[in-house]
């Protein structure tokens, strides 16, 4: 299949051609109810809760030497948007259990999916569940459903319809979200419609690990 674009991001060109072997992949992201089991099975204790060391990270300022996570936090009206920082705050106490930080927690949102995994989490879980995380390519041939270089995973029109097809950001970033979607953050898996392979969230919702 032809992987990559050359008009979209960076990152993402040259368009090339990638062949990948048959693989089988889930049909939506790991909920907090799964990984809540995989903790509750193994003990397995996530990076964002382990306090960090000046010997693993000995450029580090020692004031931010401490167990936390990178947290969205809108921002009161525009900023420059080459800068990352402006609305994303590394904030202790955050982790899965407590997505916001200390006094946030993820009752009423098991069906959501799980965030605050570092790669050495989302591979751990695999393991567990007996499988492996998908290549980029794997995951580009999954997401496209089917759609031989279409810009989305459902065809060319972001809204076809009007109708939202993803949980994306609508309004200003990052400092102002319409919610047209009617979703401020994260929204449960399958809430919006699958993509021809009859998977869910492969774009928007959140960010997910690869292989490679």
């Amino acid at each position: 299949f032809r992987m990559g674009a050359d008009d979209g991001y960076f990152e993402e060109a040259p368009a090339h051609m990638v062949e990948v072997d048959d693989f089988w992949i889930d049909t939506h992201a790991v909920t907090n109810r799964d990984f809540a089991a995989f903790v509750a099975a193994t003990g397995h204790v996530t990076v964002a809760e382990i306090v960090p060391t000046l010997a693993d990270y000995p450029n580090a300022l020692p004031e931010m030497l401490f167990a936390g996570s990178l947290v969205f936090k809108k921002t009161r009206g525009p900023v420059d948007t080459k800068d990352w920082s402006q609305w994303w705050e590394f904030r202790r106490g955050a982790d899965w259990r407590h997505p916001y930080g200390p006094g946030s927690s993820i009752a009423g949102l098991d069906d959501h999916p799980v965030v605050h995994i570092a790669y050495a989490d989302a591979l751990a879980y695999a393991k567990w569940r007996g499988k492996d995380l998908a290549t980029e390519a794997e995951f580009e041939y999954a997401a496209r459903g089917g759609l031989e270089g279409a810009t989305y995973a459902w065809g060319e029109v972001f809204r076809p319809g009007g109708k939202h097809m993803a949980n994306t950001w609508q309004g200003k970033f990052p400092h102002q979200n319409t919610l047209e979607d009617g979703w401020e953050a994260t929204a449960p898996v399958g809430s919006f419609p699958p993509n021809g392979y009859g998977l869910y969230d492969m774009i928007g919702n959140t960010w997910e690990w690869t292989q490679d």
